[in-house]
């Protein structure tokens, strides 16, 4: 069985391809596959983003298709970046400028003031609708100055109180069974195990 991963996120696509290993599929992604322009993101929610995703590439490519969209929210700002945590600031702005940003507008507010969360929204897209779909978060808050050298996007910046660590400095394993798009992808592999699942194609 053939399944789209509908990103072109590096990071992203390690993580989804570990969590959904020894099923079977044959996975491929939206770097290995010719594609139209990407669509405008216009949902006003990670899971409508999500939907909206997986349903585009899967009309266009003809394959079952997963999307995900993804953020953080930082109480302190309202919830910002939210979901525009990947275009904040810009989508060509490396994301060393925008954690960098994070930290200038929350200097000075307290530790304990500094909750935040990562939310991923997963959809699978299948026969021309949505067959599965769900939302997992990460509670944790923002660190005082980035740490670590793993991960991507905003982990060097997301500190996560059980482990004492940011995400960034987490191993990947350790980052997949806590993160929210770890959660989220163990749900969808929930789904592809159950008894009755099958794949058009």
């Amino acid at each position: 069985m053939k399944l789209l991963l509908a990103t072109t996120s590096r990071g992203k696509l390690l993580e989804q391809r570990e969590a959904l290993e020894g099923l079977g599929l044959e996975i491929v992604s939206l770097r290995e596959l010719p594609t139209a322009e990407p669509p405008d993101e216009t949902g006003g929610t990670f899971l409508e983003n999500a939907r909206l995703k997986a349903l585009y590439y899967h009309r266009r490519l003809g394959l079952p298709t997963v999307a995900e969209d993804a953020g953080l929210e930082v109480d302190a700002l309202g919830g910002l970046p939210g979901v525009q945590s990947a275009r904040w600031l810009g989508n060509e702005t490396p994301y060393r400028v925008k954690n960098e940003r994070l930290l200038a507008l929350l200097l000075g507010v307290s530790e304990a003031e500094r909750t935040a969360r990562y939310v991923s929204a997963v959809a699978l897209a299948d026969q021309s609708q949505i067959v599965f779909e769900c939302e997992a978060a990460c509670e944790g808050r923002i660190a005082l100055e980035p740490r670590g050298a793993g991960g991507f996007g905003y982990d060097p910046v997301f500190y996560y109180p059980p482990l004492g660590k940011t995400m960034a400095e987490l191993a990947p394993r350790e980052k997949n069974a806590v993160s929210h798009r770890g959660k989220a992808m163990a749900a969808l592999r929930r789904h592809f195990s159950g008894p009755s699942v099958g794949l058009s194609r």
